[in-house]
C-alpha cells in the first residue's frame, strides 16, 4: 500500500515527466497528463505508438518519472521520482483516466500503465529534505 502522503502529493498533481531509453541508452523525456490507480500504484496516461517516446517504451519498458510542485520556496518543496514498467493499460484504466479529464471520452486514446516499482517523494513541508520511501513488495 502506498504511503497516503504520496498519495495525497500525486492526487494534487495532473502531469508527470516521463524518462524513456532505448536498449542502447538514448534518453528522452516528454510530459503526460496521467491518472493515479493508488489500488495498483500505476500512473495512467495517453501517448500515440507513433510518438518517439512511445516507440522507446515498445523498446525498453523500463522507464523513470518525475511529478513536481514548481516553488522557489525552500520550505514548500516537494518533488516525486518513479521508476517501473510500462505496459498497456488493463481494464478500468480508460474509466479511470476519462474521470480525470473528461474531454478526453471523445478522444482516440491509447491508454498505458507506469507501474511503479519504486516511489520517493521528497517534502520539505515535513522537515527540510524528508524523504518517503516507496517500494513494491513482491
Amino acid at each position: 500500500m502506498v504511503d497516503q502522503r504520496i498519495e495525497k502529493f500525486i492526487s494534487k498533481h495532473h502531469v508527470l515527466t516521463l524518462a524513456t531509453s532505448t536498449k542502447a541508452g538514448e534518453p528522452y523525456c516528454c510530459n503526460c497528463f496521467f491518472a493515479f490507480d493508488a489500488e495498483t500504484a500505476a500512473f495512467i496516461f495517453t501517448s500515440s505508438e507513433g510518438t518517439h517516446h512511445a516507440q522507446m517504451m515498445m523498446q525498453n519498458d523500463r522507464v523513470a518519472a518525475s511529478v513536481v510542485l514548481e516553488t522557489r520556496t525552500v520550505g514548500k518543496v516537494q518533488g516525486l521520482q518513479v521508476t517501473g514498467q510500462v505496459k498497456r493499460a488493463i481494464e478500468g484504466d480508460k474509466m479511470r483516466y476519462i474521470k480525470a479529464f473528461p474531454y478526453a471520452a471523445v478522444a482516440d486514446l491509447e491508454l498505458w500503465r507506469l507501474e511503479a516499482d519504486f516511489m520517493k517523494l521528497t517534502d520539505n513541508t515535513l522537515g527540510f529534505g524528508k524523504k518517503l520511501i516507496w517500494q513494491r513488495s513482491e
